[in-house]
Parts: C-alpha cells; sequence; structure tokens
C-alpha cells in the first residue's frame, strides 16, 4: 500500500485519522523521561488527555469510539494517560456542568494531570439510601462557608486534596432544594477523617468528621441551593456503566513517566483491591466447579448457569449504555439496570461459589479455596447491593423514570426541612 492509499483511508475511517494522528503527534512529543505531570501537561496542550471534552478545556470534542482509540495508542506507546480515581471521573464531569468558569478553570486542569486528587463527600450515618436529607450544615460567614457535620463510607479522603461535598445551607426549605455543593479543601486541622474496618478485613473507606471546617466562598459547585441537581450529575457518572480503560503502561517500559504514573496508580488503586471479591468473580464459577469435580452435579448447574445468563444479560446492557455514549448522550436510567444487574450477578456468583465449595468456603487464608478468595467473595459481596446506591434506590429510579409509574408518597419533599423528623435536628 502506498503512502498516498494509507491517509485516503485515514481520511476515510474518522477513528482511524486520530489514530495516525496521535501516532504522529506521539513520535514527536512522547519522552518516557520527562516528569509524569510535564507530560500530562503535553497531553491537556495537544488536546489529548481528555480529547472528549471540549476544546476550552484541553480536549477536541472526539466521540466515545475516537476516544478508546486514543487510549489505545497510549497504551501502544508505553504514554501514561490522565490520573484515575473520583477526580476524573465524577469531579471533572461535575464541575464542567454545574460550576461557574472560574472555578473550573482553577480546579479542572490540576485535576487532569493529577495535581489535585478529589473524595467524594455525600453520605452520611443518617443519610444514605435518603441522601436528600442530609444534616452536615454549612453557614455562610462572609468570604467563608463554616461546614459542621459527619460524612462515611467515603474512599480515598485520607490522601485527597479536595472533597466534592454536599451540604445544607437552607433548613426552611423542602429538603431537595437547601442542599448545596462544594469543593471543600481537605487538609485543614477542622477535618479529622478515620479509616472504617470492613468484615473482610480491609480498611477501603473512610468517615469524615467536619468540625468547623472552611470552604471559601468561591469554591461553590453551581448555584447555592442547587446541590441536589448536582449530585444527581455526580450520582449518575458514578453508577453508569464504565467504558473499558487502557491501564496503566506496563512495568518493563522504562522512564520517569511511567514509574511516576505507576506509583500514583498504586495509591489510587489500593482501596480497590477486594473490589473483585465483590462483583462475585463470575468469571471463576466455571472453572471452579470443574475444578471441584462438581460440574455435573445438577443443582450447581443451575446455579452456575445462572451466573452465566445474568452475566451475559449484562453485557448487553453495557454496550447498549456505550453506544448512548458513542451518540454523546448523558448517562441516564441504564446506570441503574447495570447497578442493580451486578447486584443480582455478585449474590447468583456468591451461591454458586458456596455450592461449589460447600463449608471448605468459609475458611480464609491458606486453609481456604483459592487461598481463601472463596471465603473474601462471601463477605464482600453484599457491599454491592449498597455502595453507590441501594439495590432499592435503584428500583425506584427505574419505575420512575423507564415504567413511568407514580413517585411513592412522601410529604417530607413539600414541606420545609426542619419540620421534618430527621436525624440530628437543626
Amino acid at each position: 500500500m502506498t503512502d498516498t492509499d494509507a491517509d485516503a483511508d485515514a481520511g476515510s475511517d474518522p477513528a482511524e485519522g486520530v489514530r495516525v494522528e496521535l501516532r504522529t503527534w506521539l513520535e514527536a512529543n512522547w519522552d518516557p523521561e520527562l516528569a509524569l505531570i510535564d507530560w500530562r501537561t503535553r497531553l491537556v496542550e495537544a488536546g489529548w488527555a481528555c480529547p472528549g471534552l471540549p476544546s476550552r478545556w484541553g480536549g477536541r470534542d472526539l466521540p466515545a469510539s475516537q476516544v478508546e482509540v486514543v487510549a489505545e495508542e497510549l497504551a501502544r506507546a508505553g504514554a501514561p494517560g490522565v490520573a484515575d480515581g473520583v477526580g476524573m471521573h465524577l469531579a471533572v464531569p461535575t464541575l464542567l456542568e454545574h460550576a461557574d468558569d472560574a472555578l473550573a478553570e482553577r480546579l479542572v486542569r490540576p485535576t487532569i494531570t493529577g495535581q489535585l486528587t478529589w473524595c467524594q463527600l455525600f453520605s452520611e450515618p443518617g443519610a444514605g439510601s435518603d441522601l436528600a436529607g442530609l444534616t452536615t450544615r454549612a453557614e455562610r460567614d462572609g468570604d467563608t462557608w463554616i461546614v459542621r457535620g459527619q460524612k462515611v463510607w467515603n474512599t480515598s479522603a485520607h490522601h485527597a486534596d479536595l472533597g466534592l461535598l454536599l451540604a445544607r445551607t437552607d433548613w426552611g426549605v423542602p429538603k431537595h432544594r437547601g442542599i448545596t455543593c462544594f469543593a471543600l479543601p481537605m487538609h485543614q486541622p477542622a477535618v479529622d477523617v478515620r479509616p472504617l474496618r470492613q468484615m473482610n478485613g480491609h480498611a477501603s473507606f473512610n468517615e469524615v468528621f467536619l468540625d468547623a471546617a472552611e470552604v471559601p466562598a468561591d469554591h461553590v459547585i453551581g448555584p447555592v441551593g442547587g446541590g441536589w441537581a448536582v449530585a444527581l450529575t455526580t450520582l449518575a457518572h458514578e453508577r453508569r456503566l464504565a467504558p473499558g480503560r487502557a491501564g496503566v503502561p506496563r512495568p518493563d517500559r522504562p522512564g520517569r513517566a511511567v514509574r511516576e504514573a505507576q506509583a500514583e496508580q498504586a495509591v489510587a488503586a489500593a482501596p480497590y483491591v477486594w473490589y473483585p471479591q465483590r462483583a462475585g468473580r463470575p468469571d471463576l464459577v466455571v472453572s471452579q466447579a470443574q475444578a471441584g469435580g462438581v460440574d455435573q452435579d445438577p443443582v450447581v448447574r443451575q446455579a452456575v448457569a445462572r451466573v452465566v445468563t445474568l452475566s451475559r444479560v449484562a453485557q448487553w446492557t453495557q454496550r447498549r449504555a456505550l453506544a448512548a455514549r458513542a451518540l454523546g448522550r448523558p448517562p441516564g436510567p441504564e446506570g441503574s439496570l447495570g447497578k442493580l444487574a451486578s447486584s443480582h450477578i455478585a449474590r447468583a456468583s456468591a451461591e454458586a461459589h458456596a455450592r461449589i465449595a460447600g463449608a471448605s468456603a468459609m475458611l480464609r487464608g491458606a486453609d481456604g479455596p483459592l487461598d481463601g478468595v472463596i471465603a473474601e467473595i462471601l463477605v464482600s459481596v453484599p457491599a454491592v447491593s449498597i455502595a453507590g446506591g441501594t439495590d432499592e434506590i435503584q428500583r425506584n429510579i427505574l419505575a420512575e423514570r423507564i415504567l413511568g409509574l407514580p413517585r411513592e408518597p412522601d410529604d417530607a419533599r413539600t414541606r420545609p426541612f426542619d419540620q421534618v423528623p430527621h436525624n440530628g435536628l437543626p
């Protein structure tokens, strides 16, 4: 094939054109010995860091299919991409949709380059499923908001620079209208972060105590009192079915940027090491049944078939969600469908593993099946039905937004919050 033929092929296929352009750019700009921050700065300035974003935010307005091409080419070259975690997946899209330009310009770019890390400060001990019932309060004092209250289940709060915080700023209006969203600076004495020990032995989450914590007045995301709409944006991105992403470059790729990216990823991934077990490890069900010699047992076969069936259906739902993203549609109810499906798969997988392993499934460590992995599955799976919105909440969302069923009767939606019984009366 001649160069002219190749150019013609690239011109007829937009994705291939992006691939060719990025390869050419990488040949001229990728330097493994750059500091990670300097490399990501180059990516941002060229629009390759977040190519799906508008150009004013360092992107290229590319559709999802072409964004995946960019991730593939960065991985092929052994070049790190943007930082993983709450900052990129939740904070950036929330800021771009709701923050004023001044705040977005101050926070988005350093989040993309990894200079700022984030955690999510939504749930409270008395406001989990009923998030709008939160009682953490924020009061304006000149150019500062003073925040008092408690948050819980906060991944990465122990090292985050900023917290995506929901707090109540008006107690005299219905609960959904009195909430404001803030970008809370985490590194201050008034923010006390404490780890939570789980029954599977990990401590992936934290509880955060706010005792007169300060937030600059210009760190409000969206309008004061408009935090519920901001929260819905964040939750929609949290619950959607995430597309596959290229990982951190392999250890055999030398260079300072790669080493720094791997160290960063190790810190970011530490709280999630048990998440495969939380999902039930459906990928292990068939091989474990075969290894245990029970793959011909009719009851076991039914349990395994249920896991495989649920997994296949969830994959089709994921493909529909990816197709919607490729068309530029915002996250919708398919996120709740996927979240609910993941709970069903996890529970069915845990049941199958228990049937396959029998009483040995309860053994931890080297004495247990797969060195205790099966036991960890059994005590981790309940979390998937709670984290990110309970199964009951997902069913309500699907009933109202897909089936068109009426909302549950709830006069607390219309009464002033200070007249409604709730945890932590003002």
